[in-house]
């Protein structure tokens, strides 16, 4: 194999791209689904803090509350009805004032004030609501520090917000259709209009073709995830970290593309495999949207040893060191297909030298 024509194929392939819907549509679609998924579920635009208040006296806190700008305050008459919104996540935090609280704080009895939390609501969230509800009730005391606040957080504390837990999905949309499909929908092309014969007649080799294919769709699977985790706030930071998975996550699917590209006879045929084997890359995202299926399942996917250590740092802020283990399993997978990519390229040029 020649690098130089290698990269040739890819220069060539990057420089005509843009004229392609396939193209466009690959760098579009991540960024379109990122600006659905923030605005049903927020991440993007951070909703405002959520606070549930139950007086069971005439707290002038309440009215305080409801003045403050950028923090939505709901009422409510039942303990058991903010719990279980909060729970829900209907609610970032709630708080429960008792009979004649006002009255306690100013004579400096310090009674106990119920403040709950949502497990999955936002951590700015609650840091604000904690903060501003420690402020109103220093206004009703004319000092400092009046009360002892009973934090009480409920539901799974490690949870993470849904909208964090679709990463995974706009991950693999935005690798596996630029790094594999975009690819080996280059390949089926070429072989439908008969250009490939002409590319393999010169010096060109089979390896040569199939690297510069290979190089656009990793190229591409790079930018298109990176662009994805900068719009969802998940580049985290270790980049550096991130940057190596995602390099790993384009190998992988660059050589399914190869794979695809070479055995598909046409465009029909290359649909219906993405439709069909399209399943068994994607299923492991449905692993992180519920998290209490039993995550086994997904390591059987391939795609999964990309997605998990993507997740861990772009999401929960991992390093290296927690995820290395995870990488080396892809790797491995990567190792596996590569006899594969060889078996189709040396079908490939059979294939070409009988049509010529």
């Amino acid at each position: 194999m020649n690098p130089s024509k290698g990269w040739l194929i890819m220069r060539k392939e990057l420089r005509m791209g843009p004229r392609s819907p396939l193209f466009l549509y690959a760098l579009i679609l991540p960024i379109v689904m990122t600006f659905v998924i923030v605005g049903v579920f927020g991440s993007l635009f951070a909703p405002s803090p959520r606070l549930g208040i139950v007086d069971e006296g005439t707290s002038t806190i309440v009215t305080a509350a409801q003045d403050l700008e950028g923090i939505e305050v709901t009422t409510m008459s039942s303990e058991d009805t903010l719990r279980r919104m909060v729970e829900a996540n209907d609610l970032d935090a709630g708080l429960v004032l008792t009979q004649g609280f006002d009255a306690a704080v100013r004579n400096g009895s310090q009674p106990a004030l119920q403040f709950y939390v949502g497990g999955e609501s936002l951590a700015s969230n609650r840091i604000i609501l904690q903060v501003t509800t420690l402020d109103l009730v220093r206004e009703v005391a004319g000092q400092p520090a009046p009360v002892e606040v009973d934090v009480v957080t409920i539901g799974d504390a490690e949870a993470v917000p849904i909208a964090s837990r679709m990463v995974p999905l706009l991950m693999i949309y935005a690798v596996a259709i630029s790094a594999a499909f975009v690819p080996a929908a280059s390949i089926v092309q070429e072989k439908e209009k008969g250009t490939i014969n002409s590319v393999l007649v010169t010096p060109t080799t089979v390896n040569d073709f199939l690297a510069g294919k290979a190089g656009l769709g990793i190229v591409l699977g790079m930018a298109t995830g990176i662009i994805t985790l900068l719009l969802n706030n998940a580049f985290g930071s270790h980049p550096i970290t991130l940057t190596v998975v995602l390099l790993i996550a384009a190998v992988m699917m660059a050589e399914i593309g190869l794979i695809l590209g070479i055995f598909a006879k046409d465009s029909n045929m290359l649909f219906a495999l993405m439709k069909s084997g399209g399943i068994l890359l994607f299923y492991p995202v449905v692993f992180y949207i519920w998290p209490n299926l039993p995550q086994w399942i997904a390591k059987i996917a391939p795609t999964y040893w990309f997605l998990q250590p993507i997740f861990e740092v772009g999401v929960k802020d991992a390093s290296f060191g927690d995820i290395w283990i995870q990488l080396v399993i892809a790797l491995v997978w990567i190792a596996v297909l590569f006899p594969a990519v060889l078996a189709m390229a040396k079908r490939l040029e059979q294939k070409v030298a009988i049509e010529a």
